[in-house]
């Protein structure tokens, strides 16, 4: 019964109570019965009353353990957030090495990777009987080319870092020693680097196509320096450009006062799977009073030896001028490279003399699907389609040179140097090489005299084995 009942009989009851009539004519057991049904009704409101109140206490509790549930729930979420934020500040930190293919670490936006290169050669020389006979230094010959150790990295806010050093020849001499920056666009370097001469000279030795570069990159004296650089790039045009000292070696000698300006722009282009490459570069030097002397000359491009067949001697120079061009491109298998360079001497009193190198070369993989590197203006790795361990024979790459020197110019007479060359390149995997040449050196008005001939040809056969890190 519902509480609107019990009051609905309650209010009948005392009605019927109430009239008189019904009072006389209620007899005792009618009132008994009457009584014992109010005492029924008067139950049932205390029941309902007691469920009431205790629905009422039963949602409170319910309320309360909700919102118990809700605050454990929000600290629960609090607390797996700040483990996600202190897990991921240890992900920061924590370092994650790699290999390509030493160890390279990196952690909290620092890198650091260990990296090098040995270049050990072999090669023969042979020149005519005469000048073999004077004991030249020629004949057979080996040398440990490159022995390089260096680290290199990245830092937080765009900078990086980069040193090595070379251990050949029982010497040791620092090749790179920078600190770069690098904003977008722009770039920044300070320390010894390469003074953007041409492509030649500022691809790797790791990746060059023959033994040695052409011969106008030594003659000429392209060398790393002390300086301050900077390189911008947009689309496929890049400028560098940068004030020089001298080698890092010689800055405790008079030769520290050297200063110079060097400048290179690329345009690189891709004409659909061909990457083509243009580009140019001007470089002068302000060579200091208290030493004026330049010397132009070249081994016979191979460094087994020291002897020189081509050589303008000492003479005196104010200071130095020179501008090259070059010109690449790279298709699929197929590449071809050229570049043509002047070397202009400012003598005190005297005519300038300018001095000319360049080379032409063609270049085909013999393997399928293989391709030379390129990348940032020069070029890059060769990495093969199928290497040694994975199935494949790795890379190989047969390449043709004609190289051409000349130091005889307004009454100095250094001598011309043409060399005609083939070589063989085998690249198991991205990091060795193996190489093989044979170039034939046709020489003008040569520096050593073959009896009383000045012109004559050299043979030169030579090997190289390398590894690079």
């Amino acid at each position: 019964m519902t509480a609107k009942t019990a009051w609905l009989l309650l209010g009948a009851a005392a009605i019927s109570l109430s009239t008189p009539a019904h009072a006389q004519e209620m007899s005792p057991e009618d009132a008994a019965r009457l009584i014992e049904r109010l005492d029924a009704l008067e139950a049932e409101v205390t029941d309902l009353r007691a469920k009431l109140e205790a629905a009422e206490a039963s949602s409170a509790s319910q309320a309360a353990a909700t919102q118990a549930e809700i605050a454990a729930a929000n600290a629960a979420a609090a607390e797996a957030q700040a483990n996600a934020a202190a897990a991921a500040k240890v992900a920061e930190v924590a370092p994650e090495i790699t290999m390509k293919p030493t160890p390279e670490v990196e952690a909290g936006g620092f890198t650091f990777k260990p990296r090098g290169r040995l270049q050990y050669d072999v090669a023969d020389v042979q020149a005519p009987d005469a000048i073999m006979a004077a004991d030249n230094g020629l004949g057979t010959g080996t040398t440990l080319r490159r022995a390089r150790l260096g680290v290199s990295g990245d830092m937080p806010g765009g900078f990086g870092y980069k040193f090595e050093v070379d251990f050949a020849d029982n010497d040791v001499a620092i090749t790179d020693a920078i600190i770069t920056y690098g904003d977008g666009p722009l770039g920044l370097t300070v320390g010894q680097h390469n003074a953007f001469w041409g492509l030649e000279e500022i691809t790797s030795s790791n990746h060059i196509s023959f033994i040695e570069r052409a011969a106008f990159t030594d003659a000429f004296g392209f060398a790393r320096r002390v300086g301050v650089s900077a390189d911008y790039s947009v689309g496929d045009m890049t400028i560098w450009g940068g004030l020089f000292s001298s080698s890092i070696d010689d800055l405790t000698s008079d030769e520290a006062d050297n200063w110079g300006f060097d400048s290179r722009i690329v345009f690189a282009p891709k004409m659909g799977d061909t990457q083509l490459h243009f580009g140019g570069s001007v470089h002068w030097v302000d060579l200091d009073d208290n030493d004026m002397s330049v010397r132009y000359r070249q081994r016979p491009n191979i460094a087994t030896t020291d002897t020189r067949f081509v050589n303008t001697g000492s003479f005196d120079a104010a200071e130095t001028l020179s501008y090259g061009l070059e010109a690449a491109a790279v298709a699929g298998p197929l590449h071809f490279a050229g570049e043509t360079h002047w070397q202009t001497a400012s003598r005190p009193g005297a005519d300038d003399p300018t001095f000319f190198g360049g080379y032409a070369e063609i270049g085909y993989f013999l393997t399928g699907g293989d391709s030379r590197g390129y990348k940032s203006g020069k070029f890059d790795r060769v990495r093969p389609v199928s290497p040694v361990g994975e199935g494949g024979m790795g890379a190989l790459q047969a390449n043709l040179r004609f190289d051409h020197l000349d130091l005889s110019s307004d009454g100095i007479v250094g001598g011309t140097q043409n060399a005609y060359g083939l070589s063989l390149i085998w690249t198991p995997m991205d990091y060795i090489r193996l190489m093989a040449q044979y170039q034939r050196l046709d020489i003008s008005d040569a520096a050593i005299l073959s009896g009383l001939d000045a012109d004559y040809s050299v043979d030169v056969v030579g090997a190289r084995a390398q590894v690079e890190f």
